[in-house]
């Protein structure tokens, strides 16, 4: 189905469909009437010599040089030149593709003063299956995400590289296979395409997808070892986290809840301890909170995917423009920030809980390490060290890179976002997470292996997806085809999937 890009009705979820299943986009044409509006005015004011900052003088430092009607033809070209200067492997496709939905959507709004040509090149490129190289590595999230969306600019020209049919090959060979034309930049073009902080947005967005994935599968998983060390379940009673009033949290007692739902455990005729340690009896409120961080962070990102993001701002209808920095990548990064925070620390509480899944003095009963032969087998001692690992690089990556700031041209631009760094360093922190669950995910599994009982509706799915990946440790084997194996399977989404069919969605 065909998403339409308005300036107004961009998802985190219309987006992934985008960046990652191929959907098709069209502009709205409303919004190529807006466009279309906006360029004239800029026309007249170009025409009739008014100062306007990145059409007609230079940027940055040189913001006030003013350049003639010569230089105002060919500035967007070395505009984007100089700006193309990042390093670094090229960016996931579905980050570029992502970026490039979020820049049409921002023309959308006709504020930026592009000819229509430049945002139809960009539905295009899309649709066709044309995708820019861009440089992972370059931008400080001010102006915008401007190395890499230069690279993206080249193509405007027919210049840089793209991908397309799995090749990597010259931009101007990829748009003439797929039949689009070069349609060259004028004056404002350039900058028009690169002035926001569209890249790191997206980044964001798709991580904010998958990060919601994670959080509902971190709840399965503590169902399973909750299960298997017998936990308490009244601190997931709903009146109890009515009572405080955080929405995160009664929305995970409640996922919780439902994956344990028909256990032995929840009908009361297993005995269990009159209080369990925190690590246990407080997932919920942890849990919780980071659902909470991740709804403010969506919110904020949604708000940017169908913002303004450009400088300068024309209003064709008031013949004004305005100039600010509306493409300060702070509103997205600082949210994004405790996104990272809260993944670390939901990732903390599942090696907590494998923690106690293992020591014979917490374990209540379950074999040490959950091998059959302690002392001649070793069991999962080891998968502790390497959840250990990720999880103190995730605290490494969670320092905030929003207090990071490094002035740069002249200091002109003394304060930027480091968003960037942001996006990325979360990307690392997720696909940590997804190991560090993945283990405690087997870790539950085998210990539910010692257990006589009925486990709940989706904590018995969840181990009967595990088991299809990975078998009961009996033996020592290596581990490592396993680890990896667990984060592949967590990544994917498989057990979410099947759990959430069994007992409905967790949230």
């Amino acid at each position: 189905m065909t998403i339409t890009l308005d300036g107004s009705s961009l998802t985190v979820e219309k987006l992934v469909r985008i960046a990652r299943g191929g959907e098709q986009v069209e502009l709205d044409p409303a919004a190529a009437a807006r466009i279309t509006a906006c360029r004239a005015m800029i026309e007249e004011k170009i025409a009739a010599r008014e100062i306007m900052y990145g059409t007609n003088t230079g940027i940055g430092e040189f913001s006030e040089i003013v350049l003639d009607d010569d230089q105002v033809q060919q500035f967007q070209r070395f505009l984007v030149y100089n700006h193309a200067a990042g390093i670094g492997e090229p960016a996931p496709i579905e980050v570029v593709r992502g970026a490039m939905a979020a820049r049409i959507n921002v023309h959308a709004h006709g504020n930026s003063g592009n000819r229509l040509e430049i945002t139809q090149t960009l539905v295009d490129l899309l649709n066709k299956g044309v995708t820019p190289v861009m440089s992972s590595k370059g931008s400080v999230g001010a102006c915008g995400d401007l190395a890499p969306m230069a690279q993206m600019a080249l193509v405007m020209m027919g210049e840089g590289e793209s991908l397309y049919q799995g090749e990597r090959m010259p931009s101007r060979e990829a748009l003439e296979r797929a039949g689009i034309p070069v349609p060259g930049l004028e004056a404002r073009d350039g900058l028009a395409a690169i002035n926001g902080s569209n890249v790191l947005t997206a980044m964001s967005a798709l991580l904010c997808h998958d990060a919601d994935r994670w959080l509902r599968q971190a709840e399965i998983a503590a169902a399973m070892s909750l299960e298997a060390l017998l936990a308490n379940l009244k601190p997931y009673n709903a009146r109890l986290h009515e009572l405080r009033g955080f929405p995160g949290a009664v929305r995970s007692a409640a996922a919780i809840r439902a994956c344990i739902a028909e256990s032995d455990l929840a009908t009361g005729k297993i005995k269990t301890k009159v209080q369990d340690a925190y690590s246990m009896r407080s997932t919920p409120q942890v849990i919780g909170a980071a659902h909470d961080a991740l709804k403010w962070a969506r919110s904020q990102v949604e708000i940017e995917l169908n913002g303004v993001g450009d400088n300068p701002i024309w209003v064709p209808e008031e013949k004004l423009t305005l100039t600010g920095a509306n493409f300060q990548g702070t509103p997205v990064s600082l949210p994004m920030e405790l996104v990272g925070q809260a993944i670390t620390m939901v990732s903390v509480l599942s090696e907590r809980r494998l923690n106690r899944l293992e020591n014979p003095a917490t374990s209540q009963g379950l074999p040490d390490f959950l091998t059959p032969n302690p002392g001649f087998y070793s069991g999962l001692m080891l998968s502790q060290y390497t959840a250990d690992m990720l999880i103190t690089e995730q605290r490494i990556l969670a320092a905030p890179a929003a207090t990071m700031s490094i002035p740069a041209a002249a200091d002109q631009e003394d304060f930027v976002s480091m968003g960037m760094n942001t996006a990325l360093k979360n990307r690392q922190i997720l696909e940590n997470a997804h190991a560090v669950l993945g283990i405690e995910f087997m870790a539950a599994a085998q210990a539910l292996d010692f257990r006589d009982f009925t486990p709940g509706v989706g904590v018995r799915k969840a181990k009967e997806v595990i088991r299809r990946h990975v078998a009961h440790l009996d033996v020592d084997r290596p581990l490592f085809p396993d680890h990896n194996e667990m984060a592949a399977l967590v990544e994917s989404g498989e057990i979410l999937d099947a759990v959430e069919a069994e007992v409905g969605p967790l949230g």
